[in-house]
């Protein structure tokens, strides 16, 4: 069960729906950038070094679609989690995530304690 007012849930709903519309629009302006510049690429003449750092500038582009995408979707579960009535329990231990923690981050699903060591064991992993 969660500590949250009905409030503070509105206000941490509204947070989540900002940025999921933010992540949305910055995906597709990042797609639609990559989309044009390999068109260009494919029409234009261009050295090997230029060539070397447009291929460079469009890996940065796609890893930060990716990581906008891995947000979003941790965006969109935040919110199902909100539609469910389990939002601000962790999904590990079940107790409250704290309020801080979920207006700094609103879309985690672990309480601090949790996601340190949910973290630790990814990082062995790799």
């Amino acid at each position: 069960m969660t500590t949250l007012s009905t409030d503070q849930t509105r206000t941490l709903e509204k947070l989540l729906i900002e940025r999921e519309r933010q992540l949305t629009a910055e995906i597709a302006a990042a797609r639609e950038t990559i989309r044009q510049r390999e068109a260009a690429r494919g029409r234009e003449v261009t050295d090997r070094e230029e060539s070397a750092d447009d291929e460079a500038a469009v890996g940065v582009e796609e890893a930060e679609t990716e990581r906008d995408i891995a947000e979003l979707k941790l965006v969109q579960n935040a919110r199902q989690r909100l539609a469910a009535g389990t939002y601000g329990q962790c999904t590990d231990c079940e107790e409250p995530i704290a309020l801080q923690r979920l207006m700094a981050q609103p879309s985690a699903a672990r309480c601090a304690r949790c996601q340190t060591g949910y973290e630790e064991r990814q990082s062995h992993r790799h």
